[in-house]
Protein backbone atom coordinates (compact mmCIF):
# COMPACT_ATOMS: atom_id res chain seq x y z
CA UNK A 1 0.00 0.00 0.00
CA UNK A 2 2.36 2.94 -1.28
CA UNK A 3 1.00 6.41 -1.36
CA UNK A 4 -0.04 7.99 1.12
CA UNK A 5 -3.91 7.73 -0.16
CA UNK A 6 -5.86 4.40 0.97
CA UNK A 7 -9.34 3.20 -0.28
CA UNK A 8 -12.34 1.61 1.83
CA UNK A 9 -11.01 -1.47 0.44
CA UNK A 10 -7.76 -1.45 2.17
CA UNK A 11 -8.78 0.27 5.21
CA UNK A 12 -10.73 -3.75 5.94
CA UNK A 13 -8.51 -5.88 4.12
CA UNK A 14 -8.12 -8.09 7.01
CA UNK A 15 -11.63 -8.75 7.57
CA UNK A 16 -11.95 -10.20 4.59
CA UNK A 17 -9.80 -13.16 6.09
CA UNK A 18 -12.68 -15.46 7.40
CA UNK A 19 -10.48 -16.69 10.32
CA UNK A 20 -9.19 -13.50 11.25
CA UNK A 21 -13.03 -11.59 10.75
CA UNK A 22 -14.55 -14.56 13.44
CA UNK A 23 -11.57 -13.24 16.19
CA UNK A 24 -12.19 -9.98 15.07
CA UNK A 25 -15.90 -10.78 16.32
CA UNK A 26 -15.12 -12.61 19.08
CA UNK A 27 -12.81 -9.30 20.91
CA UNK A 28 -15.88 -7.26 20.08
CA UNK A 29 -18.19 -9.09 22.07
CA UNK A 30 -15.43 -9.52 24.78
CA UNK A 31 -14.53 -5.85 24.71
CA UNK A 32 -18.66 -5.17 24.80
CA UNK A 33 -18.76 -6.99 27.87
CA UNK A 34 -15.30 -5.12 28.92
CA UNK A 35 -16.44 -1.58 28.81
CA UNK A 36 -19.72 -2.14 30.14
CA UNK A 37 -18.24 -3.58 33.95
CA UNK A 38 -15.15 -1.09 33.75
CA UNK A 39 -17.94 1.65 34.26
CA UNK A 40 -20.07 -0.69 36.22
CA UNK A 41 -17.25 -0.99 38.63
CA UNK A 42 -16.86 2.56 39.15
CA UNK A 43 -20.35 3.26 39.97
CA UNK A 44 -20.77 0.87 41.84
CA UNK A 45 -17.49 1.26 43.92
CA UNK A 46 -18.23 5.00 43.96
CA UNK A 47 -21.98 3.91 45.28
CA UNK A 48 -20.70 2.26 48.36
CA UNK A 49 -18.32 4.06 49.71
CA UNK A 50 -18.09 7.48 47.68
CA UNK A 51 -14.84 7.83 47.81
CA UNK A 52 -11.93 8.17 44.91
CA UNK A 53 -9.11 6.06 46.87
CA UNK A 54 -12.00 2.83 47.21
CA UNK A 55 -12.14 2.93 43.05
CA UNK A 56 -8.56 3.27 43.22
CA UNK A 57 -8.38 -0.13 45.55
CA UNK A 58 -10.68 -2.18 42.99
CA UNK A 59 -8.28 -1.29 40.81
CA UNK A 60 -5.32 -1.52 42.22
CA UNK A 61 -6.48 -5.68 42.75
CA UNK A 62 -6.99 -6.42 39.21
CA UNK A 63 -3.44 -4.41 37.98
CA UNK A 64 -1.76 -6.52 40.93
CA UNK A 65 -3.53 -9.26 39.53
CA UNK A 66 -2.27 -8.56 36.03
CA UNK A 67 1.03 -7.96 37.16
CA UNK A 68 1.03 -12.03 38.14
CA UNK A 69 -0.76 -13.30 35.31
CA UNK A 70 0.20 -11.54 32.31
CA UNK A 71 3.82 -12.90 31.98
CA UNK A 72 2.45 -16.65 32.60
CA UNK A 73 -0.26 -15.65 29.66
CA UNK A 74 2.51 -14.71 27.41
CA UNK A 75 4.05 -18.21 28.12
CA UNK A 76 1.04 -19.95 27.72
CA UNK A 77 0.54 -18.16 24.51
CA UNK A 78 4.14 -19.22 23.18
CA UNK A 79 3.10 -22.93 24.05
CA UNK A 80 -0.67 -23.87 24.01
CA UNK A 81 -3.28 -23.34 21.18
CA UNK A 82 -4.15 -19.55 21.28
CA UNK A 83 -7.59 -20.97 20.74
CA UNK A 84 -7.30 -22.58 23.97
CA UNK A 85 -6.03 -20.17 26.12
CA UNK A 86 -8.95 -17.66 24.82
CA UNK A 87 -11.65 -19.90 25.61
CA UNK A 88 -10.49 -20.70 29.04
CA UNK A 89 -10.12 -17.38 29.57
CA UNK A 90 -13.33 -16.28 28.42
CA UNK A 91 -14.97 -18.69 30.53
CA UNK A 92 -13.41 -16.83 33.59
CA UNK A 93 -14.89 -13.29 32.46
CA UNK A 94 -18.24 -14.42 31.75
CA UNK A 95 -18.38 -16.07 35.07
CA UNK A 96 -17.11 -13.12 36.83
CA UNK A 97 -19.61 -10.68 35.32
CA UNK A 98 -22.36 -13.31 35.81
CA UNK A 99 -21.46 -13.78 39.74
CA UNK A 100 -21.49 -9.82 40.03
CA UNK A 101 -25.06 -9.50 38.48
CA UNK A 102 -26.72 -12.09 40.73
CA UNK A 103 -25.14 -10.65 43.67
CA UNK A 104 -26.70 -7.08 43.04
CA UNK A 105 -29.91 -8.60 41.75
CA UNK A 106 -30.58 -10.30 45.00
CA UNK A 107 -29.37 -6.90 47.18
CA UNK A 108 -26.03 -8.74 48.12
CA UNK A 109 -23.42 -6.76 46.51
CA UNK A 110 -20.36 -5.92 49.70
CA UNK A 111 -16.99 -3.68 48.29
CA UNK A 112 -15.01 -7.10 48.59
CA UNK A 113 -17.24 -8.83 46.00
CA UNK A 114 -15.93 -5.74 43.67
CA UNK A 115 -12.33 -7.11 44.68
CA UNK A 116 -13.00 -10.38 44.03
CA UNK A 117 -14.28 -9.96 40.76
CA UNK A 118 -11.00 -7.75 40.13
CA UNK A 119 -9.20 -10.78 41.04
CA UNK A 120 -10.88 -13.35 38.61
CA UNK A 121 -11.36 -10.97 35.71
CA UNK A 122 -7.67 -10.12 36.17
CA UNK A 123 -6.01 -13.70 35.59
CA UNK A 124 -8.34 -13.58 33.11
CA UNK A 125 -7.05 -10.66 31.25
CA UNK A 126 -3.13 -11.53 31.82
CA UNK A 127 -4.20 -14.54 29.95
CA UNK A 128 -6.13 -13.81 27.16
CA UNK A 129 -4.63 -10.85 25.51
CA UNK A 130 -1.38 -12.22 24.97
CA UNK A 131 -2.82 -15.01 23.04
CA UNK A 132 -5.65 -13.07 20.92
CA UNK A 133 -3.15 -10.11 19.64
CA UNK A 134 0.03 -13.16 18.76
CA UNK A 135 -2.86 -15.38 17.60
CA UNK A 136 -3.79 -12.07 15.07
CA UNK A 137 -0.35 -12.98 13.67
CA UNK A 138 -1.15 -16.58 12.80
CA UNK A 139 -4.07 -15.48 11.19
CA UNK A 140 -3.28 -12.24 8.73
CA UNK A 141 0.67 -12.60 8.27
CA UNK A 142 3.25 -9.60 9.19
CA UNK A 143 2.11 -8.18 5.72
CA UNK A 144 -1.47 -6.86 7.30
CA UNK A 145 -0.54 -7.02 10.71
CA UNK A 146 -0.79 -3.08 11.13
CA UNK A 147 -4.26 -3.19 9.85
CA UNK A 148 -5.59 -5.81 11.87
CA UNK A 149 -4.02 -4.59 14.86
CA UNK A 150 -5.85 -1.02 13.97
CA UNK A 151 -9.14 -2.65 13.10
CA UNK A 152 -9.31 -4.58 16.31
CA UNK A 153 -8.84 -1.75 18.60
CA UNK A 154 -11.02 -0.04 16.14
CA UNK A 155 -14.05 -3.09 17.33
CA UNK A 156 -12.42 -1.85 21.05
CA UNK A 157 -13.15 1.97 20.72
CA UNK A 158 -16.20 1.45 18.93
CA UNK A 159 -17.71 -0.77 21.67
CA UNK A 160 -16.70 2.34 24.33
CA UNK A 161 -19.20 4.48 21.87
CA UNK A 162 -22.15 2.04 22.85
CA UNK A 163 -21.11 0.13 25.50
CA UNK A 164 -20.72 2.26 28.43
CA UNK A 165 -24.47 4.56 27.37
CA UNK A 166 -25.68 1.13 27.42
CA UNK A 167 -24.43 0.52 30.78
CA UNK A 168 -25.27 4.14 32.63
CA UNK A 169 -28.34 3.34 30.88
CA UNK A 170 -29.44 0.15 32.51
CA UNK A 171 -28.24 1.13 35.53
CA UNK A 172 -30.26 4.15 35.81
CA UNK A 173 -33.44 2.08 35.28
CA UNK A 174 -34.82 1.53 38.38
CA UNK A 175 -36.04 -2.14 37.70
CA UNK A 176 -32.84 -3.33 35.56
CA UNK A 177 -30.58 -1.34 37.77
CA UNK A 178 -26.64 -2.59 38.43
CA UNK A 179 -27.39 -5.72 38.60
CA UNK A 180 -28.84 -6.54 35.42
CA UNK A 181 -26.14 -4.28 33.28
CA UNK A 182 -23.46 -6.77 35.36
CA UNK A 183 -25.85 -9.33 33.69
CA UNK A 184 -26.06 -7.86 30.32
CA UNK A 185 -22.27 -7.78 30.54
CA UNK A 186 -22.12 -11.98 30.99
CA UNK A 187 -24.18 -12.01 28.33
CA UNK A 188 -21.84 -10.53 25.71
CA UNK A 189 -18.97 -12.43 26.96
CA UNK A 190 -20.79 -15.66 26.58
CA UNK A 191 -21.19 -14.89 23.00
CA UNK A 192 -17.52 -14.24 22.50
CA UNK A 193 -16.90 -17.61 24.11
CA UNK A 194 -18.98 -18.97 21.16
CA UNK A 195 -17.22 -17.12 18.70
CA UNK A 196 -13.70 -18.05 19.55
CA UNK A 197 -15.31 -21.69 19.84
CA UNK A 198 -15.47 -21.84 15.81
CA UNK A 199 -11.93 -20.51 15.51
CA UNK A 200 -9.06 -22.62 14.25
CA UNK A 201 -7.22 -25.26 15.94
CA UNK A 202 -3.33 -23.94 15.46
CA UNK A 203 -1.04 -26.41 16.94
CA UNK A 204 1.79 -24.56 18.83
CA UNK A 205 5.30 -25.41 17.23
CA UNK A 206 6.26 -29.01 17.95
CA UNK A 207 10.13 -28.50 18.94
CA UNK A 208 8.98 -26.57 22.03
CA UNK A 209 12.08 -27.04 24.93
CA UNK A 210 10.49 -28.86 28.44
CA UNK A 211 8.31 -25.88 29.85
CA UNK A 212 10.30 -23.92 32.75
CA UNK A 213 7.58 -20.79 32.92
CA UNK A 214 9.92 -18.81 34.79
CA UNK A 215 12.76 -19.62 32.50
CA UNK A 216 11.06 -18.43 29.79
CA UNK A 217 9.47 -15.37 31.28
CA UNK A 218 13.21 -14.23 32.05
CA UNK A 219 14.06 -15.48 28.44
CA UNK A 220 11.35 -12.89 27.26
CA UNK A 221 12.98 -9.97 29.28
CA UNK A 222 16.31 -10.47 27.82
CA UNK A 223 14.66 -10.80 24.46
CA UNK A 224 13.21 -7.34 24.88
CA UNK A 225 16.57 -5.64 26.75
CA UNK A 226 18.60 -6.92 23.81
CA UNK A 227 16.80 -4.89 21.13
CA UNK A 228 16.74 -1.61 21.79
CA UNK A 229 13.92 -0.10 19.94
CA UNK A 230 11.40 -2.66 21.17
CA UNK A 231 12.92 -1.89 24.80
CA UNK A 232 11.99 1.87 24.09
CA UNK A 233 8.76 1.37 23.18
CA UNK A 234 7.64 -0.97 25.99
CA UNK A 235 9.12 0.98 28.63
CA UNK A 236 7.53 4.53 27.52
CA UNK A 237 4.26 2.52 26.48
CA UNK A 238 4.68 1.18 30.49
CA UNK A 239 4.40 4.46 31.70
CA UNK A 240 1.91 6.41 29.77
CA UNK A 241 -0.28 3.66 30.40
CA UNK A 242 0.14 3.71 34.18
CA UNK A 243 -0.52 6.88 34.67
CA UNK A 244 -2.03 8.71 31.35
CA UNK A 245 -4.76 6.02 31.06
CA UNK A 246 -5.75 5.89 34.70
CA UNK A 247 -7.88 9.61 33.78
CA UNK A 248 -10.54 7.11 33.01
CA UNK A 249 -11.22 5.60 37.24
CA UNK A 250 -11.62 9.41 38.17
CA UNK A 251 -14.56 9.56 35.77
CA UNK A 252 -17.49 8.73 37.73
CA UNK A 253 -16.21 10.83 40.68
CA UNK A 254 -15.58 14.11 38.29
CA UNK A 255 -19.06 13.75 36.78
CA UNK A 256 -20.80 12.83 40.18
CA UNK A 257 -18.77 15.32 42.30
CA UNK A 258 -16.77 17.97 40.54
CA UNK A 259 -19.75 18.70 37.73
CA UNK A 260 -22.03 17.80 40.53
CA UNK A 261 -24.07 15.65 38.03
CA UNK A 262 -25.37 12.52 39.90
CA UNK A 263 -27.44 10.45 37.03
CA UNK A 264 -25.28 6.97 36.16
CA UNK A 265 -25.93 8.60 32.78
CA UNK A 266 -24.01 11.40 32.39
CA UNK A 267 -20.95 9.40 33.08
CA UNK A 268 -21.91 6.68 30.44
CA UNK A 269 -22.25 9.37 27.96
CA UNK A 270 -18.74 10.84 29.09
CA UNK A 271 -17.08 7.90 28.59
CA UNK A 272 -18.80 7.15 24.82
CA UNK A 273 -17.47 10.47 23.90
CA UNK A 274 -14.13 8.44 24.01
CA UNK A 275 -15.02 6.44 21.07
CA UNK A 276 -16.11 9.12 18.72
CA UNK A 277 -12.06 10.51 18.67
CA UNK A 278 -11.42 7.03 19.01
CA UNK A 279 -13.42 5.02 15.97
CA UNK A 280 -12.67 8.77 13.60
CA UNK A 281 -9.00 7.89 14.07
CA UNK A 282 -8.98 4.07 13.73
CA UNK A 283 -10.92 4.69 10.24
CA UNK A 284 -8.00 7.06 9.07
CA UNK A 285 -5.19 4.96 10.30
CA UNK A 286 -6.54 1.55 9.33
CA UNK A 287 -5.53 1.90 6.00
CA UNK A 288 -2.22 3.53 7.25
CA UNK A 289 -0.86 1.40 9.71
CA UNK A 290 1.52 -0.46 7.89
CA UNK A 291 2.78 2.19 5.75
CA UNK A 292 6.39 3.67 6.71
CA UNK A 293 6.71 6.63 9.20
CA UNK A 294 4.14 5.48 11.63
CA UNK A 295 6.43 5.60 14.89
CA UNK A 296 5.92 9.34 14.34
CA UNK A 297 2.25 9.17 14.09
CA UNK A 298 2.67 7.20 17.25
CA UNK A 299 4.51 9.65 18.57
CA UNK A 300 2.10 12.54 18.28
CA UNK A 301 -1.30 10.66 18.77
CA UNK A 302 0.65 9.92 22.04
CA UNK A 303 1.73 13.46 22.88
CA UNK A 304 -2.11 14.17 21.83
CA UNK A 305 -3.26 11.85 24.37
CA UNK A 306 -1.04 13.08 27.46
CA UNK A 307 -2.08 16.65 26.74
CA UNK A 308 -5.76 15.60 26.28
CA UNK A 309 -5.88 14.59 30.03
CA UNK A 310 -3.65 17.65 31.03
CA UNK A 311 -6.78 19.48 29.51
CA UNK A 312 -9.35 17.43 31.20
CA UNK A 313 -8.33 17.92 34.69
CA UNK A 314 -8.70 21.68 33.52
CA UNK A 315 -11.64 21.49 32.38
CA UNK A 316 -14.72 24.50 33.95
CA UNK A 317 -17.61 22.28 33.18
CA UNK A 318 -19.02 18.98 32.08
CA UNK A 319 -19.44 20.04 28.12
CA UNK A 320 -16.07 21.23 27.90
CA UNK A 321 -15.04 18.01 29.30
CA UNK A 322 -16.58 16.27 26.75
CA UNK A 323 -14.89 17.74 23.96
CA UNK A 324 -11.33 17.05 25.65
CA UNK A 325 -12.62 13.34 25.96
CA UNK A 326 -13.64 13.24 22.14
CA UNK A 327 -9.72 13.95 21.91
CA UNK A 328 -8.16 11.89 24.32
CA UNK A 329 -10.07 9.54 22.50
CA UNK A 330 -8.39 9.72 19.01
CA UNK A 331 -4.98 10.26 20.88
CA UNK A 332 -5.60 7.22 22.86
CA UNK A 333 -6.45 4.67 19.48
CA UNK A 334 -3.36 6.15 17.53
CA UNK A 335 -0.97 5.32 20.17
CA UNK A 336 -2.49 2.33 21.44
CA UNK A 337 -2.99 0.48 17.53
CA UNK A 338 0.60 1.54 16.63
CA UNK A 339 2.50 0.63 19.40
CA UNK A 340 1.11 -2.77 19.22
CA UNK A 341 1.81 -2.97 15.50
CA UNK A 342 5.55 -1.57 15.98
CA UNK A 343 5.85 -3.99 18.84
CA UNK A 344 4.67 -7.08 16.97
CA UNK A 345 6.81 -6.23 13.83
CA UNK A 346 10.09 -6.03 15.97
CA UNK A 347 9.27 -9.72 17.53
CA UNK A 348 9.82 -13.04 16.17
CA UNK A 349 7.05 -15.40 16.16
CA UNK A 350 8.85 -17.74 18.94
CA UNK A 351 8.80 -14.49 21.44
CA UNK A 352 5.38 -12.85 20.42
CA UNK A 353 3.51 -13.98 23.83
CA UNK A 354 5.76 -13.35 26.00
CA UNK A 355 6.67 -9.59 23.97
CA UNK A 356 2.91 -8.99 24.18
CA UNK A 357 2.57 -9.86 28.09
CA UNK A 358 5.44 -7.65 28.81
CA UNK A 359 3.63 -4.72 26.92
CA UNK A 360 0.68 -5.27 28.50
CA UNK A 361 1.63 -5.21 31.80
CA UNK A 362 1.36 -1.56 31.71
CA UNK A 363 -2.20 -2.04 32.69
CA UNK A 364 -0.97 -3.74 35.51
CA UNK A 365 0.50 -0.98 36.19
CA UNK A 366 -2.18 0.94 35.02
CA UNK A 367 -4.55 -0.84 37.82
CA UNK A 368 -1.91 -0.64 40.65
CA UNK A 369 -1.27 3.21 40.33
CA UNK A 370 -5.02 3.34 40.40
CA UNK A 371 -4.99 3.17 44.28
CA UNK A 372 -1.96 5.50 44.78
CA UNK A 373 -3.33 7.85 42.71
CA UNK A 374 -6.78 8.18 44.12
CA UNK A 375 -5.37 8.54 47.66
CA UNK A 376 -3.15 11.50 45.89
CA UNK A 377 -6.22 12.84 44.51
CA UNK A 378 -7.56 13.09 47.66
CA UNK A 379 -4.73 14.53 49.63
CA UNK A 380 -3.86 17.37 46.82
CA UNK A 381 -7.16 17.61 44.49
CA UNK A 382 -8.64 15.44 41.92
CA UNK A 383 -7.73 18.11 39.28
CA UNK A 384 -4.26 18.31 40.26
CA UNK A 385 -3.61 14.38 40.71
CA UNK A 386 -5.06 14.15 37.10
CA UNK A 387 -2.80 17.11 35.79
CA UNK A 388 0.71 15.20 37.14
CA UNK A 389 -1.00 11.70 35.15
CA UNK A 390 -0.79 13.96 31.56
CA UNK A 391 1.99 15.83 32.13
CA UNK A 392 4.04 12.35 33.12
CA UNK A 393 2.61 10.70 30.25
CA UNK A 394 3.34 13.34 27.78
CA UNK A 395 7.15 13.94 29.01
CA UNK A 396 7.47 9.72 29.12
CA UNK A 397 6.25 10.34 24.56
CA UNK A 398 8.33 13.48 24.32
CA UNK A 399 11.40 11.45 25.34
CA UNK A 400 10.50 8.46 23.46
CA UNK A 401 10.48 10.15 20.11
CA UNK A 402 13.36 12.22 21.37
CA UNK A 403 15.67 9.44 21.29
CA UNK A 404 13.96 7.48 18.22
CA UNK A 405 14.57 10.20 16.37
CA UNK A 406 18.20 9.53 16.38
CA UNK A 407 18.06 6.11 16.04
CA UNK A 408 16.12 6.15 12.77
CA UNK A 409 18.05 8.80 11.74
CA UNK A 410 21.46 6.20 11.94
CA UNK A 411 19.13 3.36 10.42
CA UNK A 412 18.43 5.89 7.18
CA UNK A 413 22.16 6.57 7.10
CA UNK A 414 22.82 2.90 6.66
CA UNK A 415 23.81 2.12 10.37
CA UNK A 416 20.89 -0.24 11.22
CA UNK A 417 21.09 -0.95 15.46
CA UNK A 418 21.23 -4.62 15.45
CA UNK A 419 20.35 -6.91 18.51
CA UNK A 420 22.64 -6.90 21.22
CA UNK A 421 24.08 -10.36 22.48
CA UNK A 422 21.72 -12.49 20.46
CA UNK A 423 22.62 -14.56 17.28
CA UNK A 424 18.77 -14.62 16.05
CA UNK A 425 17.62 -12.88 13.09
CA UNK A 426 18.14 -9.63 12.99
CA UNK A 427 14.56 -7.30 14.25
CA UNK A 428 13.24 -4.71 11.99
CA UNK A 429 13.59 -1.24 12.79
CA UNK A 430 10.61 0.29 13.79
CA UNK A 431 8.91 1.04 10.26
CA UNK A 432 9.06 -2.53 9.49
CA UNK A 433 11.99 -2.59 7.27
CA UNK A 434 14.60 -5.52 8.23
CA UNK A 435 18.64 -5.07 7.83
CA UNK A 436 18.80 -8.71 7.36
CA UNK A 437 16.92 -11.97 6.58
CA UNK A 438 12.60 -11.25 6.44
CA UNK A 439 10.73 -12.95 8.87
CA UNK A 440 7.86 -15.26 7.47
CA UNK A 441 4.88 -14.89 8.94
CA UNK A 442 3.46 -18.38 10.08
CA UNK A 443 2.76 -20.98 7.85
CA UNK A 444 1.25 -24.14 10.11
CA UNK A 445 -1.56 -24.89 8.81
CA UNK A 446 -4.94 -24.72 10.71
CA UNK A 447 -6.23 -27.78 12.38
CA UNK A 448 -10.24 -27.76 12.87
Amino acid sequence: MAGGRTGLKESFVSLSLPDYRRLWWAGTFSFMAVQMQFLLRGILAWELTERDGAIGLVYLVFGGTMLIATPLGGVAADRLPKRTVMLWSQVALTAGATAMGVAVVSGNEQFWMLAAAGLVQGTAFGFYGPARVAFTTELVGREQLGNAITLSLLSMNGTRVVAPSLAGALAGIAFFGIGGAYLVAGAFSFVSFLAVLRLPRVAPAADLPPARPLAEIIDGVRYVRSRPHLRRLLVSSFVVIMFGFNYVVFIPALVKDTFDLDNDGWVGLISSAASIGAVAVGLWLAGRADQPGRWRVMAITGTIFGAGVVALALSPTYWVAVFVVIIIGGGTTGYQSLSNAISLNLTEPSHQGRVQSLLQLSFAGFGIAALPLGLLAEAVGRRQAMALMGAIATAAILIYATVERSAQAEIEAGDPEPAQGSTQTPTPDVDGRRPATELKPSTRPAQR
